[in-house]
């Protein structure tokens, strides 16, 4: 008698197996999404993207920053510098955001810095410099996002403005513009001493930072 209860367990054990073989399962694709969705624990509900390699949208950027070097002047060398721009490298407080921003520029041989990037999720729209000029007011200041001389701790002098184009939502967009630096900041560039800043209407000191590295 055990025996046979054991031969219809072992038969209904395979039954089973072959059903849930014919279930078909959800596949694992490896075309994973470039952004991670951040979820707000409160809530449960979905609070921003962020990057999930921002060095490889900054690599990228710099690639970009290159093509247009190279259309200029096919012929020229060039240096490459990065940055990767987040809340926590403001100075002196940390900004509170999920917004992230990377950089990436091309440094020709005639001193001539070429800069791409972008950014996104910012917690308010950009600084408006119009309405909102700086202390001491400076014409040179257009736009809320920077290039700046200092060291990673301190808030040095405004250096250049960047230009911005932004997306529908005013809280994501395309960063650019060319410098021909002068001796003094070709000295901070590889001194590390010269960075990105993005001021916002709710962070105006700064929302995001980043320090333009050799790549």
């Amino acid at each position: 008698m055990n025996i046979k209860k054991l031969a219809l367990n072992f038969l209904l054990g395979l039954i089973a197996c072959i059903g849930l073989a014919s279930v078909p399962m959800p596949s694992l694709s490896t075309n994973l999404p470039a952004r991670n969705l951040a979820i707000d624990l409160g809530t449960g509900q979905p609070t921003s993207l962020e990057p999930r390699f921002p060095m490889l949208d900054a690599l990228n950027s710099q690639q970009e920053a290159a093509r247009v070097l190279l259309a200029q002047n096919p012929g020229m060398t060039f240096r490459q510098f990065t940055a990767v721009m987040t809340g926590k490298k403001v100075v002196p407080s940390p900004a509170e955001t999920s917004a992230w921003g990377s950089v990436g520029a091309v440094l020709s041989s005639d001193n001539r810095l070429i800069v791409r990037g972008q950014f996104s999720n910012l917690s308010s729209p950009l600084r408006d410099y119009a309405t909102d000029p700086a202390t001491p007011p400076n014409p040179n200041v257009t736009t809320a996002i920077h290039i700046h001389k200092g060291m990673a701790n301190q808030n040095g002098p405004f250096q250049y403005a960047l230009t911005v184009t932004l997306d529908a939502d005013n809280l994501s967009g395309k960063i650019s513009g060319e410098y021909t630096l002068t001796p003094e900041q070709l000295q901070a560039l590889d001194n590390g001493m010269l960075y990105v800043d993005l001021h916002t209407k709710g962070n105006r000191g700064g929302e995001l930072r980043g320090i333009l590295k050799a790549a």
